[in-house]
């Protein structure tokens, strides 16, 4: 049954015109809604499984930062948290089921992932270059940095990532 913002199209009826709208047939790699209303439905779903991530990550980051430098403490919990988010946008904000594509779709958000390094890590060489005596900026500057690194990864994510084969 199609959705209310989708036009109902007749699939019997032959078509002389090329489509230039994007397909909203989804297919195991294809989120079920590609339209201008998925976008409308995904931002949200999107925005909680961000800010628990952000959450976990940084308990992470707090809990491995006495442990390890700033640095590496970034990346072990990027690194974990990435994973899980990827999986679980997969599921819930691009409503991609089964595990055709999975591995692929893991690979994939690792560039979102390299991305989110570079500014978080760029974030924490700026603090500790410019504020070496106040460490307890590390984690408002990396709450920053994945701010700018959240609204990266959706793009990534929304327009290359989970956008069919």
């Amino acid at each position: 049954m199609p959705k209310p913002t989708e036009p109902v199209r007749d699939s019997t009826a032959p078509s002389t015109e090329p489509s230039t709208e994007p397909s909203t047939t989804p297919t195991a790699d294809m989120p079920a809604d590609v339209t201008e209303a998925g976008v409308a439905r995904q931002l949200p779903v999107f925005a909680i499984i961000g800010v628990l991530s952000t959450t976990a990550y940084l308990g992470l980051y707090t809990v491995l930062r006495p442990a390890l430098d700033a640095q590496p403490a970034n990346l072990v919990s990027l690194l974990i948290t990435a994973v899980a988010n990827t999986a679980a946008n997969r599921r819930f904000t691009f409503r991609v089921h089964g595990v055709e594509g999975a591995a692929r779709h893991q690979l994939q958000g690792l560039v979102a992932f390299f991305a989110g390094l570079a500014l978080s890590s760029g974030a924490l060489t700026v603090v500790h270059r410019t504020l070496p005596d106040a460490p307890h900026v590390e984690v408002g500057a990396l709450i920053v940095a994945n701010v700018a690194a959240t609204a990266l990864r959706f793009v990534l994510l929304r327009l290359w990532v989970f956008t069919g084969p």
